[in-house]
């Protein structure tokens, strides 16, 4: 688990409004979502596999052509 020690600023009412974290936990937060993000993506794909392949050449082709239509 991320350990994070945040420090709240209030507002007048005494509210929390704002939130102030070291640049190492904010960097460490941002990887975790990152990680989070690409599992989703993952998990995205694997949900839409059809199982359909194409070769790695076939790949590259079809960007460069994408690429030369642009």
């Amino acid at each position: 688990m991320l350990a994070v020690h945040p420090q709240y600023i209030k507002d007048a009412n005494g509210k929390k409004s704002l939130v102030v974290l070291s640049a190492e936990e904010f960097d460490a937060i941002m990887e975790e979502l990152e990680d989070i993000e690409d599992v989703r993506l993952y998990d995205e794909a694997i949900k839409n596999d059809t199982g359909e392949r194409i070769s790695m050449e076939d790949a590259f082709r079809m960007l460069e052509e994408k690429r030369k239509n642009k």
